[in-house]
């Protein structure tokens, strides 16, 4: 089976005993992360307590586009902080913001 054949793997049946957790992208009771991202930054703690893998797997794509878009070297302290806002808006605020002038990727039907 090859790239485009239209086959889905099914999803793998959910952990019974999977750490659970009120996503607040969702709105409901998901399986959450499995360890703390950015151990010992007050928002990690957060991200763990309220965001699902779901909705961690989802911000990871927009971070990787607003990497690209912004050509951050994360590296700097700037690039970092701005993630770090980004991230806390995406989960907590009003949303992360595209970035000016953003046209999405054409998908494939």
């Amino acid at each position: 089976m090859g790239c485009g054949s239209g086959f889905v793997a099914p999803k793998p049946p959910e952990d019974p005993n999977a750490r659970k957790v009120f996503c607040v992208k969702f709105g409901r009771e998901m399986v959450g992360l499995s360890e703390v991202p950015f151990e010992g930054h007050p928002l990690g703690q957060r991200i763990y307590d309220n965001v699902s893998k779901e909705a961690w797997k989802m911000w990871v794509e927009h971070m990787k586009m607003l990497m690209n878009e912004y050509r951050l070297n994360l590296g700097t302290t700037e690039a970092q902080e701005f993630l770090i806002k980004q991230m806390e808006q995406y989960f907590f605020g009003e949303g992360a913001a595209l970035p000016e002038g953003y046209v999405a990727p054409q998908t494939k039907d």
